[in-house]
């Protein structure tokens, strides 16, 4: 049996708007198991990001609980709930959110230097994770000089790097073509496959259908349904 890595229980998230309330998320309960492949669908408003914010405790429910493994995060400190994205969960941004100024190498060392790591302990394991997502003819440059796709690869090493838990995709295909929106699919469960890691994408593209392996969706808030599916299968 697999270990539960997440767990909701009853978690509701309403927002002040001027002068009225919005319910983002309303009594969700689910549980994501540790090597999870999965999704949360849904169109915009359904609750498919603030549910990913309060897995990343980069928010607090307004009723409910959420758990990491048996840690409740909101018995945490601001400076906790930081401890715990440092060492437990890698992000990926629709936008990349990478460092203009840094190039390849330094955008995925980051991580590890905010973990207190000293970059001789680890030059080593950073350019294994850049030659994993192909990027190693690239390692010099900045991302200005990269493609959307190739931004994508370096924030996806940056998130696995650390060795994480649990990874946190928004809508990670949302300014990729076709192609690339299935290579760095296929990357990410190739990756997910060998290092265990988590992955939960919160995402509008039917593409991403193709390889999870549990779909959860989202209306009004709501979890609508929640569905295991077997996902396309690792080329090798």
């Amino acid at each position: 049996m697999n270990e539960t890595l997440i767990t909701l229980e009853r978690v509701s998230k309403v927002y002040q708007v001027g002068e009225e309330n919005f319910t983002a998320l309303n009594d969700v309960s689910l549980k994501v198991e540790k090597g999870a492949f999965m999704s949360f669908v849904g169109p915009s408003g359904s609750g498919k990001t603030t549910l990913l914010n309060l897995i990343g405790g980069l928010d607090r429910p307004t009723t409910g609980k959420v758990f990491f493994k048996v840690a409740s995060l909101e018995s945490m400190s601001r400076e906790q709930l930081a401890a715990y994205r440092r060492e437990n969960i890698g992000f990926i941004f629709q936008t990349y959110n990478l460092l203009p100024v840094y190039s390849v190498y330094e955008n995925i060392l980051f991580p590890l230097l905010l973990n207190g790591l000293k970059e001789s302990h680890v030059r080593e394991r950073v350019e294994n994770m850049v030659a994993k997502v192909g990027l190693m003819d690239q390692i010099k440059k900045k991302p200005a000089q990269l493609s959307g796709g190739q931004c994508q690869r370096v924030a996806i090493a940056r998130a696995l790097v650390k060795d994480p838990l649990l990874i946190l995709a928004d809508e990670p295909t949302a300014n990729l073509d076709s192609e690339n929106s299935h290579q760095i699919l296929r990357l990410m469960q190739e990756l997910n496959h060998e290092y265990k890691a988590a992955v939960i994408f919160s995402t509008h593209d039917e593409k991403v259908t193709r390889y999870i392996r549990r779909e959860v969706r989202l209306e009004d808030g709501r979890v609508s349904w929640d569905e295991s599916r077997n996902g396309a299968e690792i080329e090798t």
